[in-house]
């Protein structure tokens, strides 16, 4: 069945038709239609499970986390600030290896304030032991959002399913929704071990020696790197219930480039575009789209990228004081490449700020043109 919805009721529809048990959110913009949604179908009494209304960011993943310990699908949504305030249970979610999925839908964080997309406030949690997905448009969150239950189920880690505020949350496009069955069939029913038990009671989370710390945190470090071979392996599955699927990565027209332009999320659609364009002058331009975030799919990126001249990463976040996450990321994946690409770094998307085919052109041109590579990033955007 298609229709035509915005990606947060996108992400909303596939939550409900995975049959999470306990649903527990804050409202937030631009996050907050999935809460409303999923709220509207719990009055109606057609979201099969609970859901619990918190007090902030910080409780809903505090409810989250115990159900998953408990052995319960749990879902949660939240975006900038909330994401922020969930920060340190984020750390006990990840370190209690819970099966949480929780959309974030990316928005600026303060100070200044503002409401348009920018993924610092995803990107700030990268080292809370949290898997990401970076989704390109609401078919993708959908279908993602599905696929993080599987994952998250199966290597006992949760996830992050990133949209971007505005360009995906609140844009209408059309979504192809599977019916129930078909989730079903994707998705068998939830098995997760049951470590709050009242019969059996016993801690989850002891103290523990240095010695036994370093064991845990080594058997997540295993945990996130055999999640690149579960995530292909769901993707591969999916692909053959639904007919889509989506890889860890993806690369166009990279075999030949001279130029290859690296991006994720919303940008990705509009380099598309501006890619047909630069092929059309005659450019040996590739675009290669980075879908995994945490774990960083290194292999499939030096897959790709060793032998490509130049890069340009072009995106909507800054770690201040140093240039763009991916950027520093990607130079750090390919630092001992064979080809050592030269790896230039465009902000061109900060604060939610336009990024269309004429600028993705403009920066194209430039990383063609330029012989010289700034460890900095150059700041790009459509006014200047």
């Amino acid at each position: 069945m298609k229709r035509f919805i915005t990606g947060n009721h996108a992400v909303a529809e596939a939550a409900r038709l995975c049959r999470p048990q306990i649903v527990a959110a804050y409202p937030i913009t631009p996050q907050t239609p999935i809460y409303e949604k999923l709220s509207d179908w719990d009055a109606a009494g057609e979201l099969g499970g609970t859901m619990m209304r918190v007090e902030s960011e910080h409780s809903a993943m505090a409810v989250c986390l115990s159900a998953s310990l408990a052995g319960a699908r749990t879902f949660t949504a939240t975006a900038s600030q909330g994401l922020a305030l969930m920060h340190e249970m984020l750390h006990f979610a990840a370190g209690c290896r819970t099966a949480v999925v929780m959309a974030v839908v990316n928005r600026t964080l303060a100070a200044p304030w503002a409401f348009w997309s920018d993924q610092t406030d995803s990107l700030s949690q990268r080292d809370t032991g949290w898997l990401q997905i970076y989704c390109e448009n609401n078919q993708e969150s959908l279908d993602t959002t599905i696929q993080a239950f599987r994952i998250a189920e199966e290597i006992k880690l949760p996830i992050m399913v990133v949209l971007e505020g505005n360009f995906i949350s609140h844009f209408m496009e059309p979504v192809e929704i599977p019916e129930q069955h078909m989730v079903d069939g994707f998705l068998p029913a939830v098995c997760l071990p049951r470590r709050f038990d009242v019969d059996n009671p016993g801690y989850a989370i002891p103290t523990v020696t240095q010695q036994q710390f370093r064991k845990y945190r080594k058997l997540s470090q295993e945990a996130m790197e055999h999640s690149l071979e579960v995530i292909e392996q769901v993707d591969t599955e999916f692909a053959a219930h639904f007919g889509r699927s989506y890889g860890l990565v993806e690369a166009v027209d990279c075999e030949d480039a001279e130029l290859v332009i690296l991006t994720t999320a919303t940008i990705t659609s509009t380099a598309r575009v501006a890619l047909a364009e630069l092929r059309a002058e005659g450019l040996k331009v590739g675009l290669f789209k980075l879908r995994i975030f945490r774990p960083f799919p290194t292999a499939a990126i030096r897959a790709v990228l060793d032998k490509a001249p130049r890069i340009a990463v072009i995106e909507r976040n800054i770690s201040l004081g140093r240039e763009g996450i991916f950027c520093s990321e990607v130079k750090a994946a390919l630092i001992n490449s064979s080809g050592h690409p030269r790896i230039q770094g465009y902000l061109a998307g900060i604060g939610g700020s336009d990024v269309n085919p004429k600028l993705i052109k403009r920066i194209a041109h430039h990383a063609l043109e330029t012989d010289m590579v700034q460890d900095g990033p150059l700041w790009m955007a459509e006014d200047e």
